[in-house]
């Protein structure tokens, strides 16, 4: 799922090629992407969009007339942009086309599960309905971190990665965020100690944005084609058995449901390996505790 730095980049590029430019046209080539009837989206047409945003995950067109267009990409959603005259046809991946005079948007997702959603809203009332209300961590102080952090108990990898809590952090981010911190994707949220708190809280700030400019950097004028979650340049996310770029020791993963968390053994657990609930408990006992009982297993 794009995330707050991927939502920054994709903004940068539409602010360059949307902003102040009117809809000529919308065109949804799936009918379950719109989930919104009032207004139509038609409403759009011949409207100029004002300005762009980004709620949480979300990305936000602002068109005359108090009228808001909000898309969330969800998982596999992604942004492709076509200049004038040039060819649209994305096959089944196709969800919507945006038209404008300097090229077209298209809207689309890849995989059979359809997520990726859009919202026509009328007034920031409604707007405001689409907003999780997660802490905006790059303009916040450390004591409101730390008041958001702790207001539920949670493991601290759900906290950073709940959209009520925080805003934009996601899978991903949020492993390279805590092996910055070094600290356990399992530690609760109520035990964490100050010291730790204000360690995650930098390691929050400067992944965001090292990652945001890092991105801007490389996507540079054109359109980001390429988002994903997974990049060569990260630390554990995504790196399953692949060497710590601090330490060296092999990468090491939590699967759970349709996402897993990736970390480093010697930098953020001490040593000890994390199981996944259902395999802990099917393995029970026999279940290696450290890197070495794991390597000793590899070997019988």
């Amino acid at each position: 799922m794009p995330e707050l730095p991927d939502i920054e980049v994709y903004l940068d590029a539409l602010r360059r090629r949307v902003l102040g430019a009117e809809l000529q046209g919308i065109e949804l080539k799936s009918p379950f992407v719109l989930r919104t009837v009032d207004p139509p989206p038609s409403a759009l047409v011949g409207r100029r969009v004002v300005e762009l945003r980004r709620l949480g995950k979300r990305i936000v067109f602002v068109f005359e007339g108090e009228l808001f267009l909000v898309v969330h990409l969800m998982v596999a959603g992604r942004f492709r942009w076509r200049d004038p005259g040039a060819k649209l046809a994305v096959g089944k991946i196709g969800l919507a086309a945006l038209t404008f005079a300097g090229g077209t948007l298209l809207l689309t997702e890849a995989g059979s599960k359809k997520r990726a959603a859009l919202h026509v809203v009328r007034g920031e009332e409604a707007l405001a309905g689409h907003d999780p209300g997660g802490l905006e961590v790059l303009s916040a102080t450390f004591e409101e971190f730390l008041a958001v952090l702790t207001r539920e108990n949670h493991t601290v990898k759900r906290a950073l990665t709940d959209p009520h809590l925080f805003s934009g952090i996601g899978n991903a981010y949020s492993d390279e965020i805590l092996h910055r911190a070094r600290l356990s994707p399992f530690v609760l949220t109520s035990r964490i100690a100050r010291g730790d708190a204000e360690r995650l809280f930098a390691a929050v700030v400067d992944s965001l944005r090292e990652w945001t400019e890092r991105l801007r950097r490389e996507t540079g004028e054109r359109f980001p084609e390429k988002v994903t979650a997974f990049r060569p340049e990260m630390a554990v996310h995504g790196r399953y058995n692949q060497p710590c770029p601090v330490c060296g020791t092999p990468v090491q993963r939590i699967v759970y449901a349709e996402n897993e968390s990736n970390y480093c053994p010697t930098c953020q657990t001490g040593g000890k390996l994390l199981a996944d609930r259902a395999l802990s408990q099917l393995l029970k006992g026999d279940w290696p505790k450290t890197l070495e009982e794991l390597e000793a297993r590899k070997r019988a």
